[in-house]
């Protein structure tokens, strides 16, 4: 399960990058592609950049923090993390949706990926703990 869980920690850490490379992108954006999905002005928005820090940053950081957890087998923590991370993008679906109207496809690869990884991490430590469960009885 760990290199299933390593797996999407690495496309979310690719889809934070593209949405990064946005942040600084100065030309049109190419993932422009109608009046709901721009990834330019969401990745420009007051949105994209949390105590100085661009938020597809925290995003990159919190994917390699899951794959360490990951690698090191410590699926609670890495379920406590991936939570953390859902809440979060949760928060930045609901200000593309509501606040600025617009969505950028790689915050919603990115959304994706990160609910993937938080219900493996549930069915991961459920699956442990009735397993550890199971060698005790």
């Amino acid at each position: 399960m760990r290199y299933v869980l390593i797996l999407l920690t690495l496309l979310g850490f690719i889809a934070s990058g593209l949405a990064l490379r946005e942040h600084y992108r100065t030309d049109s954006s190419p993932c422009s592609i109608n009046e709901h999905w721009d990834c330019g002005i969401v990745n420009h928005s007051p949105f994209a950049v949390l105590a100085g820090v661009p938020v597809a940053v925290i995003g990159m950081a919190g994917y390699v923090i899951l794959a360490a957890l990951a690698l090191k087998r410590a699926y609670g923590l890495f379920l406590a993390a991936a939570l953390v991370g859902l809440s979060f993008s949760l928060y930045l679906a609901h200000v593309e949706a509501h606040i600025l109207g617009v969505w950028c496809i790689y915050c919603v690869a990115s959304l994706v990926v990160i609910s993937l990884l938080t219900l493996l991490g549930i069915g991961t430590v459920v699956l442990s703990r009735t397993r550890t469960a199971d060698t005790v009885h």
